[in-house]
């Protein structure tokens, strides 16, 4: 066979045909999805930007940086959808994966751990991100590596979307959901130390700084305190009086403030690490840094350091009743709302167990750890209990153990009441 300028037979291919254009490939659900869970995957990270260059520079702009190349590869899949921009994105997210993988499973990144200003609301959205990024790299393969259909026929093409629509909308929901939750303390104040009279930070466990929200009686000198810990079972919520973090702490946060300056106290209420991105103990030792901080700045924030007290709702009220029975208690009186007294897996429904399994782990002895009822009692201060699981046994327990215990309904006046007759704080 004659073989002319390297290709077999006796005529040159046209230069049109060397150098065509790759053939461009269907915008369908498959790659718009893959798009969308790779634009997701990236602005989860960029939120988190702003809070994390006020931690460390360097992780941030290494974020912001991943996040920009991944929203360039973006606009170019869909605009330019061909194989080659199809790999390209399937590389880069790769690369936003793998920037995850080495700094939370593997913990390559050192000093601090840089998602964790993303966990601040809810402690998995990490997770979702990388999850997105998974989703990218598959989808983005499967249209660079399949064969495409010439024309695909209208059922064909209405058939596919209606398959990966509804994927293609939690891709969406999951996407603006971690940036929001990623992005609820851009517009923050950043936390430091005694920064002002209302916010500062408390504890900097692993590098991260923890914000504390301080609101004083007018007035007054030496308050007493009431340290406020939000709810959302271990995994949901943070300090802030609205927004999404306050949404998924129970929203309980303004009406229990409000009776309690009315009595005459401060109240402090902290952000505290959240799981799975930080496994127990963090949040009870987040909570007893805050008692320590309090106590060792009170004369600075005009509190009594004999009259601190903590009080908390749901997940944060098990963290409250863990103050006051688990080794010698630092506060004057607990008082836990809708609080769960025990771990116990027996006999859940499956959404609660999952949520216990997500925040805790399955390990019995962590499940013991963190369950005030396990606890022998004695000498704790007063409690005021009022609902959860197991609070009725929990309240007979402690009354065996010789404490004095309240039960009541929640109402934030009756909270107010309970706190200040336990630290003898008359009414203004």
């Amino acid at each position: 066979m004659k073989v002319v300028d390297g290709y077999p037979g006796t005529r040159r291919p046209s230069t049109t045909a060397r150098y065509a254009t790759p053939a461009p490939l269907r915008r369908g659900p498959v790659l718009v999805t893959a798009a969308f869970a790779a634009l997701g995957g990236a602005l989860i990270p960029a939120a988190s930007v702003p809070a994390l260059w006020r931690i460390w520079q360097f992780y941030a702009m290494l974020f912001a940086l991943v996040a920009a190349i991944e929203v360039v590869a973006f606009v170019a899949v869909l605009g330019w959808p061909t194989r080659k921009t199809a790999h390209a994105g399937a590389f880069i997210a790769t690369g936003g994966l793998a920037l995850w993988v080495a700094s939370r499973p593997l913990g390559l990144l050192t000093r601090l751990d840089p998602w964790q200003p993303a966990d601040t609301v809810v402690g998995f959205t990490d997770y979702v991100a990388a999850a997105l990024q998974v989703i990218a790299v598959l989808g983005f393969l499967v249209v660079a590596r399949r064969r495409a259909h010439p024309r695909p026929s209208m059922p064909r093409r209405v058939t596919a979307w209606i398959l990966l629509f509804p994927v293609l909308l939690v891709v969406l929901a999951a996407g603006a959901a971690g940036t929001v939750a990623a992005g609820d303390r851009i517009s923050g104040t950043a936390a430091s130390s005694l920064l002002d009279g209302s916010t500062v930070e408390y504890c900097r466990p692993d590098g991260i700084p923890l914000a504390m929200d301080l609101a004083r009686p007018a007035g007054r000198a030496a308050a007493p305190v009431a340290l406020f810990l939000h709810g959302g079972g271990l995994v949901a919520g943070n300090r802030r009086p609205s927004g999404p973090g306050a949404l998924l702490a129970g929203s309980r946060l303004v009406p229990l403030r409000d009776a309690l300056t009315a009595r005459g106290f401060a109240v402090a209420s902290i952000d505290y690490r959240l799981a799975p991105a930080a496994r127990w103990p963090a949040p009870l030792e987040d909570a007893r840094c805050a008692v320590r901080f309090l106590g060792a700045n009170a004369a600075a924030l005009s509190l009594d350091p004999a009259r601190i007290t903590v009080v908390g709702t749901g997940a944060g009220g098990t963290l409250a009743s863990l103050l006051g029975v688990a080794g010698k208690p630092e506060v004057r009186a607990v008082a836990a709302v809708d609080a769960p007294a025990d771990f116990d897996l027996a006999g859940l429904d499956p959404l609660t167990r999952a949520s216990i399994l997500v925040a805790l782990g399955r390990s019995p002895a962590t499940l013991r750890e963190a369950s005030p009822l396990t606890y022998a009692g004695v000498g704790a201060p007063p409690f005021l209990l009022a609902g959860g699981r197991k609070s009725a046994e929990f309240a007979d327990h402690l009354r065996a153990a010789g404490v004095p215990v309240t039960t009541g309904d929640g109402d934030p006046a009756e909270v107010a009441r309970f706190l200040a007759t336990a630290t003898g704080t008359p009414t203004p």
